[in-house]
């Protein structure tokens, strides 16, 4: 069950989302009374509200991240006035458990916040908790290394004592989202993604549909993409989206997850109940010495982007470097055609990261002539060398002879929309140009591109091709392209349609 907290200024505002939320299928709503200025009146929230929906009253201090600027007094007296009222249930810092004694039908729900750290101790103060005669014990801790969220997954789920537990902040997501597979009563989700009301807290509507929270359980499979940062990805977006029209249960979460804290994490992912992870950056190449295995093109690549998880085993796979090509050979002819349509063309590749790699061993592979390009030369001296290609000065770009023109940085991704990496005159009409970047579809360089007019390939196409290819190491089915474009669609705006395009490639 998701609680969907409140928190409105006004007695009518709240009472109007409490029923707007009910006739989207909300069961649980948190109404926060310290949000409301002026006197609180709790029989006025009540009065009218939906059949079906159980109610937590919470009154919560600014100490505990709270707004309440009355007096203690005052706040002990509203949340005992809650209790006489009958609410479904009350929630109480421990400090003040032993003031409001437990009357009618009232359920107590004894909570602990630190919007500092995860404390090392959670389980000691769990068990403090559990002597204040509650019906349920809720913490909300920040976390501020991945591993916190195992810890307070797992406590909750050992708990005899119903526990909702969640770490707080972007890191913390996962331990909102597998909440139901590790047995929390309810999770909480806020009415609307730009009124959170505690850091990380998702909406309501996100959490239902996107990640299908009321389907998790004990048995659901955890996927994931594994970055930092991760928020911007739209990877469990496509993943949640195809589970659902496949009827599979799975869910695919971000886990953002720093550099420093790899290690730790895929230690901890088969407790998490990980089965597969997508890789992005800064994780592409540290990852592989947590592998046992790697896909044949992974050894020269030297970068990974997607891990398998069956057992003892952790699979290393690259879905980049055939997606790329794939869209490359679609462009210009035909997907497998051999000889390779981009054999013998002359090719500018931008960048020399994570992105880059792949694309370039892929290029190499099928005979063409690959001239790289990045800010720092050493790197695009490295890469070259690794694949027996060319590398320039940055400043020297424009002046390269190509075919085809693929961008592998970031210049032009949201929110540096107004960016490209060449000069629109560098752009020629027999140009092929591609744009790995994908959010959004057009950059400024494919815009430019096709008003010279230039064939172009767009980073979504890329980005769509290589998560069916993920989705197929995941599961063993194959994704539809054409609801995983709907889906991009409706996330970053109107991209090709591709109806005519669809299964599988």
């Amino acid at each position: 069950m998701i609680c969907v907290a409140i928190g409105r200024s006004r007695h009518k505002h709240m009472m109007a989302e409490h029923k707007h939320l009910a006739e989207q299928g909300a069961k649980m709503v948190e109404l926060r009374l310290d949000y409301v200025t002026g006197k609180v009146s709790i029989r006025r929230l009540l009065a009218d509200r939906p059949e079906g929906t159980q109610v937590i009253i919470t009154c919560r201090r600014k100490e505990d991240g709270g707004k309440w600027s009355g007096t203690e007094e005052a706040r002990v007296l509203l949340l005992r006035e809650a209790i006489a009222e009958g609410v479904d249930y009350v929630d109480l810092e421990e400090d003040v458990a032993s003031q409001i004694p437990r009357f009618g039908k009232t359920k107590r729900i004894i909570s602990y916040h630190n919007f500092r750290k995860t404390p090392d101790n959670l389980r000691e103060l769990h068990t403090e908790m559990c002597q204040h005669d509650p019906d349920v014990v809720k913490l909300a801790t920040m976390a501020n290394s991945p591993h916190d969220n195992l810890r307070m997954l797992e406590m909750m789920q050992e708990s005899e004592v119903p526990t909702v537990g969640m770490c707080m902040g972007d890191i913390g997501t996962p331990s909102r989202i597998l909440a139901g597979k590790f047995g929390a009563p309810w999770t909480y989700a806020t009415f609307h993604h730009e009124r959170s009301l505690a850091p990380g807290q998702l909406s309501f509507k996100h959490m239902v549909e996107t990640y299908r929270y009321e389907r998790i359980g004990p048995d659901t499979k955890v996927f994931g993409v594994v970055a930092d940062p991760v928020g911007h990805s739209l990877s469990p977006h496509i993943h949640n989206e195809e589970f659902g029209a496949l009827g599979i249960d799975a869910v695919y979460c971000p886990f953002r997850v720093p550099a420093d804290d790899l290690d730790q994490f895929m230690q901890d992912a088969p407790r998490l109940g990980v089965r597969g992870l997508s890789v992005t950056i800064p994780h592409k190449e540290q990852i592989a010495r947590h592998l046992t295995k790697v896909d044949p093109a992974v050894k020269s690549i030297a970068a990974v982007n997607t891990v398998v998880i069956d057992g003892a085993e952790r699979i290393g796979y690259n879905t980049d470097y055939n997606a790329a090509m794939d869209c490359l050979e679609h462009a210009m002819g035909e997907v497998g055609a051999k000889p390779s349509p981009v054999e013998g063309k002359r090719v500018l590749v931008l960048g020399a990261g994570g992105v880059a790699r792949p694309v370039v061993f892929g290029l190499r592979k099928r005979g063409a002539l690959v001239t790289i390009a990045s800010r720092t030369l050493k790197r695009s001296e490295k890469l070259a060398d690794a694949f027996e290609a060319k590398a320039v000065e940055w400043e020297a770009r424009h002046r390269v002879h190509c075919d085809i023109l693929i961008n592998c940085t970031p210049i032009g991704m949201h929110p540096n929309v107004d960016e490209s990496p060449v000069s629109k005159t560098f752009l020629k009409p027999s140009m092929l140009v591609f744009d790995t970047v994908y959010n959004p579809e057009t950059t400024l360089l494919i815009k430019e591109a096709r008003s010279r007019p230039c064939n172009v390939v767009t980073g979504v196409e890329m980005f769509i091709r290589q998560a069916q290819l993920q989705f197929f190491l995941f599961t063993k089915q194959e994704a539809s392209r054409s609801r995983m474009h709907k889906v991009v669609r409706r996330t970053i705006g109107p991209v090709r349609d591709w109806s005519n395009d669809d299964e599988p490639a």
